[in-house]
């Protein structure tokens, strides 16, 4: 074999283990990392509820705003390149007397060309919970959690309602591209606690940072003794939880930028909690399949409806 040739074969046998090897890393790899860690009380949470006295929420709706496509190796990691469903939601919890909100999704504006559906008559429900809820919260900062609450038509009689904390608020940058208007924030007092906070009865907020800095679980205990936990997307889907497989390197590393090996302890955490505690239902963030189960276990009830004035409050 002429030296040139070899040298040519030598080096396309390099690029490719090269190639080979960056694919891996960057696409496939998702071993757990030896860093990772996180601790969840789940018994200490309840108590923190059972030590809040009040009606708890009675039910719990489900409104799915629109939806992504992404490719499945996207949302965990080595699972090919077949597009897979990424449906965005928001969340009702409704007491006796007042409404909450759970993740308040996104405009279509917000979405473009990225989203695949959306329903305008949902998202208008949605805008109406809002405008009707006594509180707001979300899970994390991006925007197809927080952008509900950047682009409503009555924002400063939202923002009165919503519960942002000083970390989904730290870095604008993590919510691009939803932005709050100018001077829209001035005077606002965002939430700042430790580990775990009880927001109202029944609900408590466990913070969770690593896919965000303001990452954090909702834990939501209702009257009949039911238990969900919203974890937003700690896992985009529940079987990133049961393969304790994180998303594609690709994906964490150059788009969401997160803290990895928390997210892999998060994901430990709730692998653990979901073998000990069964009862419990966890909501991933994009999981049609989970939120459509719930819904048909009658734990979810699909879609906003009108709060009547008894459950509202009214005379």
């Amino acid at each position: 074999m002429p030296k040139w040739l070899r040298a040519v074969f030598t080096a396309l046998v390099v690029l490719l283990v090269v190639l080979g090897a960056g694919y891996y890393w960057f696409v496939v790899e998702s071993s757990m990392p030896d860093d990772a860690n996180y601790a969840f009380d789940i018994r200490e949470v309840r108590r923190m509820v059972a030590a809040v006295p009040g009606d708890k929420p009675e039910k719990v709706e489900v409104e799915r705003i629109g939806s992504f496509s992404f490719p499945a190796t996207a949302i965990v990691a080595g699972d090919g390149w077949a597009q897979r469903d990424m449906p965005v939601f928001s969340y009702r919890l409704v007491y006796p007397d007042q409404t909450v909100i759970v993740d308040t999704a996104l405009s279509e504006e917000l979405g473009g060309g990225n989203l695949v559906s959306f329903d305008e008559e949902a998202y208008a429900r949605m805008n109406k919970a809002m405008s009707e809820a006594s509180l707001i919260v979300i899970t994390h900062e991006h925007m197809d959690h927080i952008g509900g609450i950047t682009t409503h038509p009555d924002l400063p009689a939202v923002l009165q309602s919503t519960r942002l904390t000083v970390e989904q608020l730290a870095e604008p940058d993590r919510r691009g591209p939803a932005v709050f208007p100018d001077g829209a924030l001035d005077g606002y007092e965002p939430l700042d606690y430790e580990k775990y906070m009880v927001i109202a009865p029944g609900i408590v907020l466990i913070e969770a940072p690593g896919h965000s800095p303001g990452s954090q679980m909702i834990y939501v205990q209702e009257a009949d003794g039911s238990e969900l936990l919203f974890i937003g997307d700690v896992a985009w889907q529940y079987r990133n939880i049961v393969t304790q497989r994180e998303r594609a390197r690709l994906v964490t590393q150059f788009f969401l930028k997160e803290d990895r090996a928390a997210v892999f302890g998060q994901l430990a955490a709730l692998k653990e909690l979901s073998e000990a505690e069964p009862e419990i239902s966890i909501v991933p963030g994009h999981d049609g399949e989970i939120v459509g189960s719930l819904v048909e276990a009658g734990i979810l009830i699909e879609g906003f409806g009108d709060i009547t004035d008894e459950e509202s409050g009214e005379e």
